[in-house]
């Protein structure tokens, strides 16, 4: 159940009078949010970035391959840290997102179909359609 707009201020107010009262206990409870931590692998993730492309540039530049080759190694491992990283902090949130979406309405549930199967079935109405002479779609 979310909590209503006076209910948030009045939430909101309490935790900044604790950060407030208690700093370490502020240090303790931001150590611990996940976001902090994704943010900190981003910039990480950019930071190698930036630097595999200078080296990238300078091996270029002085025309040493060894140096273009770490350079493009160094962006790749980066780049595959920063969406490991991403990949890692979505499965985190999805969850949350869907507790705080409506239930589901009661009845019978039918399993999860894979989009392969639901295509296939669509196709197969259609043509069971064609047969009968209907064109409709």
């Amino acid at each position: 159940m979310p909590l209503s707009e006076h209910e948030q201020r009045q939430l909101e107010q309490i935790e900044q009078a604790l950060y407030r009262e208690d700093p370490k206990f502020m240090r303790l409870v931001r150590s611990s949010d996940p976001r902090v931590h994704y943010k900190r692998k981003l910039v990480e993730a950019l930071l190698g970035i930036l630097a595999g492309a200078g080296a990238l540039v300078a091996g270029v530049v002085i025309h040493r391959l060894y140096l273009e080759a770490a350079g493009a190694g160094v962006i790749l491992l980066s780049l595959l840290w920063a969406i490991v990283s991403w990949r890692r902090h979505a499965v985190r949130v999805r969850p949350q997102r869907v507790k705080e979406s409506q239930p589901r309405a009661a009845g019978p549930s039918r399993p999860r179909q894979n989009w392969r199967a639901r295509m296939m079935e669509r196709m197969e109405e259609r043509w069971r359609r064609r047969q009968e002479g209907d064109r409709r779609m």
